[in-house]
C-alpha cells in the first residue's frame, strides 16, 4: 500500500476493519452500517438522513439522528486516526480514500486493469486481474445483514461482480480451458440460478470437457426452472447454444491451447487474516506398497492434475468406486510421489464412512484427530466444531501441505476438513460420488485391466511361478473380479503355500458355485476371496478374526483384542501380526491395527455354525470387552486420579492383562485414543449390560472428561451412571452417581439442575445413614448455592460439609470445600477468614498430592490477598499455582491462574507481557467450553484491558461477562461486570450508562448480600 496506513476495510461478504494483522472490533448494528454505508459511497457525501435511513430503514427511532452521531463518534475512536478517516461535510459524513485500502477500491481497480490488458490484447494479464477482482467476493455485502438501503447498492455492486465473471469465464473459455471451469461454475449458478450467460458458459464448458449429455442436461434444467418460477423460456443465445451441442456443431470445439494457462480458479484472497505458521514437517501417511503394479494411467492422469501448477491454489482430488476397488492403495502411492511438492505436511485421516456398523467419523472427530497431529501436544483444543474448523485451517495457513481424507461418506463430512489457505493438495476417497463437492475434481476407479492383474500377480508371485501356469493366473484375474483387494489376498495365500500350484486354487474357486456367482456380482466377490484366507486360518486365528469384526475401535490393540478373544496378550499379538501378514487387518501405526471395512464386512457375515468355539462370539465376547475396559479405565484412573474416592466394594480383579502404561500421560493418551469405542460398548449393551459396571465405567469416563475440560460428556456420562444406579436400588450408588452429575452441571452452568441432583443425593444418604455421601451432597449444594448468589444458604453448607468431610476423613473432599468456603467469606468481606480458609486448603491439597485441587486453591488464596492489599503475595501464590501443571489439565482453572496473574503484575506497575496473559486466558477458556470460568475471566481480563487504558474493549469483554453469567445465573459475577462495565462506560465519557450499571450493580449486590463498596 506504499505511503498509506495499514487500516485496510473489508465489505465483501463481511464487515471488518484491520490495522496491519489486528482486527478492530467496530461496535454493533448500527456502527456497521454506517460504516459500511460511507464505504459504498467512499469520497462521497452522505448525509446524516440518508445513514438513518441505512441503519433503521423506514422506521428510525426518534433519536435516530443522534445514535448515528454517536456511531460515528464511537467509530473514530475505534479506528485508528478515525478523525481523518470519517470526515464531517456539510450536512453528512464521507469516507476519506487517502486514510485506508478497501475492497471495494480494489476490486474497481482490477477491472479498470483488465480492460486495458484487453484493449492492448494481452488476454492471459485481463484473466489474471479478472482472477484477482473475484477473489476478493466473500459474500454480499454485509453478508446479506443490510437495510434495504445496502442492499440496493450491493445489488448494483453484485451485478458488476457477476458481468466481471462472464467475462473472466469467456476470456478462459477463449483460451482452450474446459473442465477445469465446471466446478467454480456450477458455484455461481447455484447463487444466481437465472443467470443465463452462466448457463451457457457451463454448458459450453461441459461439452468442450467430452460431456456432452451433462451440458444437454443443464439445459434441460435450466428451461424448467425458468418455466416453473418466471413463466419464460430460455433466451436465444442459450437456446442456439443447445442447438449447436445437438449438431456437434464444430464451431463449438475448443481452440487450440494457449502457452501459460489460466489459474484454475481465483487465488485466495490475501487478507489481514492469513497468516503463516511454519513447523516441522509430518508425515502420517500409510505407507506405499513396494509392490504397487498397474493404473498407470491414473496414476499419471492424478499426477499431472495434483502437482502446483503456478497458481498455487488449494486443489482437491477425489476418487470413487466400489468397496475394493483399490482407491486408498492408489491415492497412497499417488500421494508419496506428490510428498516432495508439499514438504510442510503429509497427513491421513480415515473417515470411516462406509465402515460396516459404525458411524461416519464426525467432522469434529476428524479435525480434533487432525489438530492434534498437526499442533502442539499441550495445545487445547476448541469444543465446538465450528471453532475446531477454524483452528485448523488456521492451523495449515500459509503451509504447503498434502491432506488425504480416506472413506468420506459424504460432503458434509469434508468440507469442515478442507483448507482455505493456498497451496495445499487433498485427496479424497469414496464408494460414493459426492456430487455436490463441486471443487473437487473426480475420478472414477473402475476394475483392473486383465493385463494389470497378470502383472500384479506376476509381481508378487514371482516371474517363475506365474510364467508356469500363464492361463491358470489369467483365470485366477477372473475369478477373482479383477479385483485388487481379491488379488493380492489369493496371492498373498498363494505365497503361503509353495507347494500349491496357480490351477489347484483356480480350481478351489471354481468348484464352488456360490462363489463363482459372488465373484462375478460385485461387492461379493470380496467375500469369496476373503474366504479362502479365512478358512486357511486355524481354528484360534478364525475366532479372533470373527471377533475382531465387532471391535468398535478404529485402531485396535493387543490388550483388548486379548479380551475380546480370552486369550493372553502374547497369543493375541501373534495371531494379529498372522492377520497382518494375510492382508486381513492393515498397520499404519505400530502396535495398533486396521481392519478395512470390507474385511469387518466379511468378519461380522461369518457364522459360529463353524465349530470353532461359537460360544467365544456375541454377547459372551462383548461383555469380556466391556469388563476390559472397565478394568483398563479403573487402572488409567488409578494413575491419573490417584485422589478420587475409592467405591467400598472390592473391585473385580482385572479382566485381561492391562495396557503397561509407564507414566500419566500414556494413561491419558490411551484415554484419549479409547473413550469413543468405551462409550460405544456401553451404548450397545444398554440395559443389558451389569449396571454396576456400567456405573463404575460411566464413572471412570467422567473423571476423564472431567481432566479434558469436555464437559457436555461429563454430564451425559452422569446421567448414565444415575440411570444404572437406579436400576441397582443401592442408596449408597446412586447418592455417588448424583453428586457426581451435580457437580458434572455445576460446570456446565446448569445451578439449578445441580442443586436437584445434590438435593436427591441428601436426602438419601440421611434416609440410608452414609455420612461420607451427605458430606459430600452438603458441599456440593454449597459450591452450586454459592454460583447462585445465595451466599448465606452456601455458607451454612460449607461449613457444614467441612466438618463432614473431616469426620468422614474424606481429606480430598474437605480440601475442596475448604477452597469453596474461602471464595464465600470474601465474597462476604471476611478476608481473614476467607486467607485461613485458602490456606487450610493449600496445606491439605499439598499433603495428600492433589496437585489440580492444590492449583485452585492457591488461586483463591491469592485473589484473597489481592482484595487484602497485597498483591506481592497474591503473585507469589499464582506462580506457584501455575508451576504445577500445563494447561492441558482442567484447563479453565489454568486460564483462571493465568487472567489473576495478568491483573495481579498490572497492580504492581507491569506493563509488558499483561495484555498477552489475559488474552492468552480468554482464549483458553473460550476453547475448553467452561461456561462457568468464562464469565469470571473475561470480568478480569476486562479489568486488565481498562487499566492498562482500552476501555472499549473492557466495556466489550464485561458486556460479555454479564451475558454469560446472566444465562446461567452466576449472580456474583454478574454483579461484577455490572461494576466492571459502570467504569468502562465512565472512563468513556457516558454518563448515563455509567450510572445505569452501577444502579443495577448496586441493587443485585445487596440482593446476594455482598458489600458492594469494593467493587462499586
Amino acid at each position: 500500500m506504499g505511503a498509506q496506513r495499514t487500516l485496510h476495510f473489508l465489505v465483501l461478504g463481511t464487515v471488518e476493519a484491520w490495522d496491519g494483522e489486528q482486527r478492530l472490533p467496530l461496535g454493533g448494528p448500527v456502527q456497521e452500517r454506517v460504516l459500511v454505508t460511507l464505504l459504498l459511497e467512499n469520497g462521497r457525501v452522505v448525509p446524516v438522513a440518508r445513514l438513518v435511513e441505512a441503519a433503521w430503514g423506514e422506521l428510525p427511532p426518534s433519536s435516530a439522528e443522534h445514535q448515528v452521531r454517536k456511531a460515528v463518534s464511537d467509530l473514530r475512536r475505534r479506528l485508528p486516526g478515525g478523525a481523518a478517516v470519517i470526515v464531517t461535510d456539510g450536512p453528512g459524513y464521507r469516507t476519506d480514500t487517502t486514510g485506508f485500502a478497501l475492497d471495494l477500491t480494489r476490486f474497481t481497480d482490477a477491472l479498470r486493469t483488465a480492460r486495458q490488458a484487453l484493449a492492448e490484447e494481452r488476454a492471459q494479464d485481463a484473466v489474471t486481474a479478472l482472477s484477482g477482482a473475484l477473489a476478493l467476493w466473500r459474500g454480499p455485502v454485509m453478508a446479506g445483514r443490510g437495510s434495504p438501503v445496502i442492499d440496493a447498492a450491493a445489488t448494483a455492486w453484485n451485478e458488476r461482480r457477476l458481468a466481471a465473471a462472464d467475462q473472466y469465464f469467456d476470456l478462459r473459455l477463449a483460451r482452450g480451458e474446459a473442465g477445469e471451469l465446471v466446478g467454480d461454475l456450477r458455484a455461481l449458478i447455484a447463487d444466481h440460478p437465472f443467470r443465463e450467460t452462466l448457463r451457457g458458459h457451463l454448458m459450453l464448458a461441459l461439452y468442450r470437457a467430452g460431456r456432452a449429455a451433462e451440458a444437454l442436461e443443464e439445459y434441460g434444467t435450466v428451461r424448467v426452472l425458468l418455466a416453473e418460477e418466471l413463466g419464460t423460456d430460455p433466451g436465444a443465445p442459450l437456446t442456439t447454444l443447445h442447438e449447436r451441442i445437438l449438431r456437434a456443431d464444430p464451431g463449438l470445439d475448443a481452440p487450440p491451447p494457449a502457452p501459460a494457462s489460466a489459474p484454475a480458479a481465483p487465488p485466495t484472497p490475501d487478507t489481514a487474516t492469513h497468516r503463516a505458521h511454519r513447523t516441522r514437517e509430518i508425515r502420517t501417511l500409510p505407507y506405499d506398497l513396494p509392490d504397487f503394479t498397474g493404473r498407470d494411467s491414473e496414476v499419471r492422469q492424478l499426477l499431472e492434475r495434483a502437482r502446483p501448477d503456478g497458481d498455487d491454489s488449494t486443489r482437491v482430488i477425489a476418487l470413487d468406486g466400489m468397496g475394493g476397488i483399490g482407491k486408498t492403495t492408489l491415492a497412497v502411492h499417488v500421494a508419496h510421489r506428490l510428498a516432495p511438492h508439499y514438504p510442510d505436511a503429509q497427513l491421513h485421516i480415515d473417515l470411516r464412512g462406509f465402515t460396516p456398523g459404525e458411524e461416519p467419523l464426525q467432522p469434529a472427530a476428524a479435525l480434533e484427530s487432525l489438530l492434534r497431529t498437526v499442533t502442539p501436544a499441550e495445545d487445547h483444543l476448541p469444543n465446538r466444531p465450528e471453532e475446531r474448523s477454524r483452528a485448523w485451517r488456521a492451523a495449515l495457513a500459509g503451509r504447503r501441505v498434502l491432506l488425504l481424507l480416506d472413506n468420506a461418506a459424504d460432503s458434509a463430512q469434508v468440507l469442515p476438513l478442507l483448507p482455505a489457505s493456498p497451496g495445499c493438495l487433498v485427496l479424497v476417497t469414496s464408494r460414493a460420488r459426492l456430487m455436490d463437492l463441486d471443487s473437487a475434481e473426480w475420478f472414477s476407479l473402475g476394475m483392473l485391466a486383465p493385463e494389470d492383474s497378470r502383472a500384479l500377480l506376476t509381481r508378487t508371485l514371482g516371474a517363475e511361478r506365474a510364467g508356469a501356469e500363464p492361463e491358470a493366473v489369467d483365470r485366477l484375474g477372473e475369478l477373482c473380479g479383477q479385483l485388487p483387494l481379491a488379488l493380492r489376498i489369493t496371492a498373498s495365500r498363494l505365497r503361503n503355500r509353495p507347494r500349491w500350484s496357480v490351477h489347484h486354487l483356480v480350481e478351489r474357486l471354481s468348484q464352488e458355485t456360490r462363489r463363482l456367482d459372488e465373484l462375478s456380482a460385485g461387492q461379493r466377490s470380496v467375500t469369496a476371496t476373503l474366504e479362502l484366507s479365512y478358512q486357511a486360518l486355524d481354528a484360534r486365528q478364525r475366532t479372533v478374526f470373527r471377533l475382531l469384526g465387532r471391535h468398535p475401535a478404529a485402531e485396535i490393540d493387543i490388550w483388548s483384542t486379548a479380551a475380546l478373544a480370552a486369550v493372553p496378550a502374547r497369543e493375541a499379538e501373534a495371531v494379529l501380526e498372522h492377520l497382518l501378514d494375510a492382508h486381513l487387518l492393515v498397520q499404519h501405526t505400530q502396535d495398533l491395527y486396521s481392519i478395512h471395512d470390507l474385511v469387518r464386512d466379511f468378519s461380522r457375515s461369518l457364522s459360529t455354525a463353524d465349530g470353532d468355539d461359537g460360544e467365544a462370539d456375541g454377547p459372551t465376547a462383548a461383555r469380556r470387552l466391556l469388563s476390559y475396559y472397565l478394568s483398563a479405565t479403573e487402572a488409567a484412573c488409578v494413575t491419573l486420579f490417584p485422589d478420587r474416592l475409592r467405591f467400598e466394594e472390592v473391585a473385580d480383579p482385572p479382566a485381561a492383562q492391562l495396557p503397561p502404561w509407564k507414566a500419566p500421560e500414556d494413561a491419558l493418551a490411551w484415554f484419549d485414543r479409547e473413550h469413543h469405542a468405551i462409550r460405544y460398548c456401553l451404548d450397545q449393551e444398554g440395559d443389558s449390560a451389569d449396571p454396576r459396571q456400567t456405573l463404575r465405567l460411566s464413572r471412570n469416563l467422567a473423571f476423564y472428561f472431567y481432566t479434558r475440560s469436555r464437559v457436555e460428556e461429563q454430564v451425559e456420562q452422569g446421567f448414565v451412571a444415575v440411570r444404572a444406579a437406579r436400576r441397582l436400588a443401592v442408596p449408597h450408588l446412586l447418592s455417588l452417581s448424583l453428586n457426581n452429575l451435580a457437580v458434572a452441571r455445576w460446570r456446565c452452568g446448569h445451578f439449578t439442575d445441580g442443586i436437584a441432583s445434590a438435593v436427591e443425593a441428601l436426602d438419601i444418604s440421611r434416609r440410608s445413614g452414609d455420612r461420607q455421601q451427605e458430606a459430600i451432597s452438603v458441599g456440593r449444594l454449597g459450591l452450586l448455592h454459592s454460583a447462585l448468589g445465595n451466599l448465606p444458604t452456601a455458607l451454612s453448607y460449607l461449613e457444614q460439609a467441612v466438618v463432614l468431610r473431616r469426620e468422614t476423613g474424606d481429606e480430598v473432599g474437605e480440601g475442596e470445600s475448604w477452597t469453596n468456603l474461602s471464595s464465600v467469606y470474601r465474597w462476604l468481606e471476611r478476608l481473614p477468614e476467607a486467607a485461613d480458609a485458602a490456606r487450610h486448603a493449600v496445606r491439605l491439597n499439598r499433603h495428600i498430592g492433589a496437585r489440580d485441587n492444590e492449583k485452585i486453591a492457591l488461586v483463591e488464596l491469592a485473589v484473597t490477598r489481592l482484595c487484602g492489599d497485597d498483591p506481592a503475595g497474591a503473585l507469589e501464590s499464582l506462580e506457584q499455582a501455575l508451576a504445577l501443571g500445563d494447561e492441558t489439565r482442567r484447563p479453565e482453572n489454568h486460564a483462571l491462574a493465568l487472567a489473576h496473574t495478568a491483573e495481579t503484575r498490572q497492580l504492581l506497575g507491569e506493563r509488558t507481557g499483561v495484555l498477552a496473559f489475559a488474552e492468552h486466558a480468554l482464549d483458553l477458556v473460550a476453547r475448553c467450553g467452561a461456561r462457568l470460568r468464562l464469565a469470571e475471566v473475561e470480568n478480569i481480563a476486562g479489568r486488565v484491558h481498562r487499566g492498562n487504558g482500552d476501555a472499549s474493549r473492557a466495556r466489550h469483554l464485561h458486556t460479555s461477562a454479564l451475558e454469560h453469567s446472566e444465562a446461567l445465573g452466576y449472580r456474583v459475577e454478574s454483579a461484577g461486570a455490572l461494576a466492571g462495565l459502570a467504569r468502562a462506560c465512565a472512563d468513556l465519557g457516558e454518563s448515563a450508562a455509567a450510572a445505569e450499571h452501577l444502579h443495577r450493580a448496586r441493587r443485585l449486590f445487596e440482593e446476594i448480600g455482598m458489600p458492594a463498596t469494593r467493587y462499586c
